[in-house]
């Protein structure tokens, strides 16, 4: 337990040669998934859903566990039906969005950017740790397997350290997914934060996926993957501090991006055909068509009234009319919760539950 961070990049080869073959097929996933992104007529659709999905499945990491259903009630407002592990994974999706709106602002992303996404995931505003204390435990065992920096000035240099090496590429001339997996390595290590630390990490690295344009919207479906190999993953962390297997770790970061690509690019793909089958039939069968309504039903799985009423611009009244109808002809499902309805477009419901 003696290895400590110190400033990147590291006195290590990181691209050895079973990295750069993978890096290759990696590249190729990446670029299919945005691609494919692209061919998607409204982008707040993809990001409203898919960032839903990455949201729950980075919680469920931290064992924060909610159900689809109370995500999207609670995405109605309705605040009574909100658990608090549905809160928290609401917040990852606020401290995603937050960060997306940064990166594609200032096009950079800072040690006080990292900190407002914390404060929005968290909802405090307690910054980087300055009480020591803070240590990293087996789950099962109980047993310490890593001590972070616990000086606060040594937090915060190491911090400073990170973001130069985010953003300066000068610094290394290193593959992006490959520092991608170096960031989030260091920034796990560093441990900046009393809490959330994992949620941020996963953050930066859809971020700067971005930030390098490997992605236009932040859609990569990366904590799956990690839920799927939870005790790798740990392990793989401990493996580099303890007996510096950084090709092992990189392998399986390059491996969850490209498998998660090819994953994400798949959903994609149903919802781009669900939205068209939808098309078809609204067109055919709605003097109410319009593409405004379609991309509506298709921004979130579930809907009501106000929102519609909002989206289309027109009165409560028409609002609920297109609804009602919608729903009497069983292409949305309507419920009720107290005196309000919501509505449910089960074509899209479905299409975010297949893997």
């Amino acid at each position: 337990m003696s290895w400590k961070p110190t400033d990147l990049p590291y006195n290590v080869e990181y691209e050895t040669k079973a990295v750069l073959k993978k890096l290759a097929s990696a590249h190729r996933a990446l670029a299919e998934l945005k691609g494919v992104a692209l061919t998607i007529p409204r982008q707040e659709i993809l990001i409203n859903t898919l960032t839903l999905q990455e949201a729950k499945d980075s919680s469920e990491v931290e064992n924060i566990v909610t159900t689809h259903d109370e995500l999207f009630k609670g995405s109605l407002g309705f605040d009574r039906l909100v658990s608090p592990a549905t809160k928290e994974v609401q917040n990852y999706v606020s401290a995603l969005k937050r960060g997306y709106d940064l990166v594609k602002k200032q096009k950079v992303l800072t040690t006080n950017n990292i900190l407002e996404i914390q404060q929005v995931l968290e909802k405090n505003n307690a910054g980087l740790r300055k009480v020591p204390g803070t240590t990293l435990k087996n789950q099962k065992t109980g047993e310490t397997v890593y001590e972070p920096p616990q000086d606060y000035i040594q937090v915060r240099d190491l911090m400073s350290n990170l973001e130069k090496f985010l953003n300066d590429n000068s610094l290394s001339e290193l593959d992006p997914i490959v520092k991608m997996a170096i960031i989030h390595f260091q920034f796990e290590s560093i441990h900046p934060f009393y809490d959330g630390n994992g949620r941020t990490g996963r953050i930066i690295n859809i971020l700067y996926l971005v930030l390098n344009e490997l992605l236009d919207i932040p859609i990569l479906y990366l904590s799956r993957y990690i839920i799927r190999n939870k005790g790798q993953y740990y392990s793989l962390l401990q493996g580099v501090r303890d007996h510096d297997k950084w090709e092992d770790w990189i392998l399986y970061m390059l491996n969850a991006v490209e498998e998660t690509s090819y994953e994400t690019l798949r959903q994609v793909n149903v919802i781009k055909n669900e939205m068209q089958e939808m098309k078809m039939i609204l067109r055919g069968n709605y003097k109410f068509y319009s593409h405004e309504l379609l991309n509506h039903l298709f921004k979130q799985p579930y809907t009501k009234i106000e929102f519609l009423q909002n989206e289309l611009g027109v009165g409560r009244i028409t609002a609920a009319s297109y609804l009602n109808q919608l729903a009497a002809d069983k292409v949305l499902i309507k419920h009720k919760v107290g005196q309000s309805n919501y509505y449910i477009n089960t074509k899209l419901m479905d299409a975010l539950l297949k893997s």
